[in-house]
C-alpha cells in the first residue's frame, strides 16, 4: 500500500479525554491526520462512512456496543487496519488477544492516565503506520489443526546445540498461532520475539500454551531452554540466548529499545549468531519495519539457517523483505509451509553439524 498522503486515523473510545490525548500524539507525527474522533461504535460506523479512514484506533471496553463486537461486524462489512487500544489489564489482555484474532492488526497498552497516551507517541504512530500498510486477512489456521510430523526417527537426528528463533510485529501474533500450532512436541527450544506489550505477552502465552502440542510460557530471566518448550519474550524485555553449563539460558533485560520497540527481534538474533552458529534456524514472520534484518544477517553469516515469510502471505511485508534484500534469507516461504521448512532445515543442520562446535557465546554489546 502506497500513501501518497497523510494517513487518516479515526479514533474511538468512549473518554473525550482519552480521545483528546490519542489525537493530539498521534498529530505530533507529519505522516498522520486524525480525521475525527468518535465516542462509540455506533458514531464511528457514520464517520466511516463519511471519512473513510485508513486505520481506526479503538478501545474495547465501551457502551451501547463493545469493542470486540464492533469489530467483528466491521471486519465482515468493511474491512480496515484497526489499531486496538486499551487497557492491557488481565481481564484487558485476553480481550485484546481475542480483538487480534477477529482482525485487529495491532494492539498498544494504554496507560494508567489518559495525561500519560502523550508519552506513547512513538509508539503510537509506529503502530498506526504499520497498519496503514497492513492487509486485512482472514483467520490464518484453524485451532485444532494436527501438527506436521516428522519423518521415521527424525528426533534422534536432532541435537541439543540446536535452537529455534522468530521474530514478528505487525500480524504477528496469528502468524506465529498459525506456525507454532503445527510444530510437533519434542522439537529443539525456541525463543520468541514479537513486538508486545507487557501483560499482553503472558495471555498471549497462555492462549498458545492451550493450542500447541509443545509447552509455551512467557520468559523468566534464566530459564533452560529444554526440548519441547517455546519461551515468549515478555512485553518491555529485550530477551538474549546463552550458551552456558552445556545448556541454552535466557537473560532478560531493559537495555534501551532498538527499532522503537522492546523487546526486539535483533537483541534475540545478535545474541544467538554468537552462541548457536549454524545450529540455529531463525524465522522471520511478517512485521513492519526492519527489526530482525540485521540480526538475521549475522545468523545467516555464522551458518544459521534463514527463514521468512512471502509477501503474499504477510500482514505487513516490511520485516522479512528488510532480510531478503540484505541477502539473509535462505528460504522464503509462505506462512503455511513454514513449519515444514524448519523440520527439514532442522534435520538437515543436524547431519551436516553434528560434528562440529557453535560458537563460544560472546554476547553482543548491544543486546
Amino acid at each position: 500500500m502506497n500513501l501518497p498522503r497523510k494517513i487518516r486515523v479515526l479514533v474511538v473510545d468512549d473518554s473525550a479525554v482519552v480521545r483528546q490525548a490519542i489525537t493530539q500524539a498521534l498529530s505530533q507525527d507529519p505522516e498522520i491526520q486524525v480525521v475525527g474522533s468518535a465516542c462509540d461504535p455506533y458514531v464511528a460506523r457514520d464517520m466511516i462512512l463519511e471519512l473513510n479512514p485508513d486505520v481506526l484506533t479503538l478501545d474495547i471496553e465501551m457502551p451501547r456496543m463493545d469493542g470486540l463486537t464492533f469489530l467483528r461486524v466491521l471486519q465482515k462489512h468493511r474491512p480496515i487496519p484497526v489499531v486496538v487500544v486499551s487497557s492491557l489489564t488481565r481481564t484487558g489482555s485476553h480481550a485484546a488477544l481475542e480483538a487480534l484474532e477477529c482482525g485487529a492488526v495491532d494492539v498498544i497498552g494504554k496507560p494508567g492516565s489518559a495525561s500519560a497516551i502523550g508519552q506513547l507517541h512513538d509508539q503510537l504512530a509506529v503502530r498506526v503506520k504499520g497498519a496503514a500498510f497492513a492487509r486485512v486477512l482472514p483467520p490464518v489456521a484453524p485451532e485444532g489443526a494436527a501438527p506436521v510430523q516428522p519423518g521415521p526417527g527424525a528426533s534422534k537426528g536432532l541435537n541439543a546445540r540446536q535452537l529455534i528463533l522468530f521474530g514478528a510485529s505487525t500480524g504477528g501474533t496469528e502468524a506465529l498461532k498459525a506456525v507454532l500450532t503445527k510444530l510437533p512436541d519434542g522439537l529443539p527450544g525456541i525463543c520468541i520475539v514479537q513486538h508486545i506489550p507487557p501483560f499482553f505477552s503472558t495471555a498471549f502465552a497462555e492462549r498458545l500454551n492451550e493450542l500447541c502440542a509443545l509447552e509455551v510460557r512467557e520468559a523468566r530471566n534464566n530459564d533452560v531452554l529444554h526440548p519441547g518448550l517455546a519461551l515468549i519474550a515478555p512485553g518491555d524485555y529485550h530477551m538474549v540466548v546463552l550458551w552456558k553449563d552445556d545448556r541454552y539460558i535466557v537473560s532478560l533485560n531493559q537495555n534501551p529499545p532498538l527499532h522503537h520497540t522492546r523487546p526486539a527481534v535483533d537483541v534475540l538474533f545478535n545474541s544467538a549468531a554468537a552462541c548457536a552458529g549454524d545450529h540455529a534456524v531463525a524465522v522471520l514472520l511478517t512485521g513492519m519495519g526492519s527489526d530482525g534484518a540485521n540480526g538475521m544477517r549475522k545468523l545467516k553469516a555464522a551458518g544459521a539457517t534463514t527463514i521468512a515469510q512471502n509477501e503474499q502471505s504477510c500482514v505487513v511485508y516490511g520485516m522479512p523483505r528488510a532480510a531478503v534484500e540484505m541477502g539473509a534469507v535462505d528460504h522464503v516461504v509462505p506462512l503455511n509451509k513454514i513449519p515444514l521448512a524448519i523440520i527439514e532445515a532442522l534435520q538437515s543442520r543436524s547431519t551436516q553439524t553434528s560434528h562440529k562446535r557453535a560458537p563460544a557465546c560472546v554476547p553482543d554489546s548491544r543486546s
